[in-house]
């Protein structure tokens, strides 16, 4: 089955899409069902097969999470800069990775960088660390310690 229809929720996805974009018709149906088809089938190759996102609700509470963390971020940063420059301590810090696979790790320097205050910058060439500038570091070890707590340790267990 996977070789006929590998990534059925893609095909969904692009299916609908492809009908909201072009309108319902019955042209525009076939054609969105072939492309639908056809790009998945093209594609399979060169997607990751060893990350797959499980738990849904996980998924959930990491994205309403994240949305809250951006939405608080947003605040804190509009406060540090409309204040006195003397009060903020900018940096690098060199993030030790516990996660494994290249799209774990891009949703964490997604993440990271969707945050306001702090932008992933590299990984190392091993992938065990991940260079990040913050705009205000306290210590290295408390962000350290809140990355870990509130992004990757939930993505790890999303992607267990």
């Amino acid at each position: 089955m996977r070789y006929i229809l590998p990534m059925p929720v893609h095909s969904l996805m692009l299916l609908a899409v492809w009908l909201l974009l072009n309108g319902f018709s019955v042209g525009q149906l076939v054609l969105g069902l072939i492309l639908a088809w056809l790009i998945p089938v093209i594609t399979w190759p060169y997607t990751d097969h060893q990350s797959r996102a499980g738990k849904p609700l996980k998924i959930a509470a990491y994205v309403a999470r994240l949305l809250r963390d951006i939405v608080v971020s947003n605040v804190d940063v509009a406060l540090k800069v409309l204040g006195s420059n003397r009060s903020l301590n900018p940096g690098f810090i060199c993030y030790p990775l516990a996660l494994q696979g290249d799209f774990p790790l891009t949703v964490l320097a997604s993440t990271i960088s969707l945050t306001p205050g702090t932008v992933s910058v590299d990984f190392s060439e091993d992938r065990k660390w991940l260079y990040v500038h913050a705009l205000h570091i306290t210590t290295e070890q408390e962000m350290i310690a809140e990355i870990r707590q509130r992004y990757e340790q939930p993505l790890q267990e999303i992607f267990s």
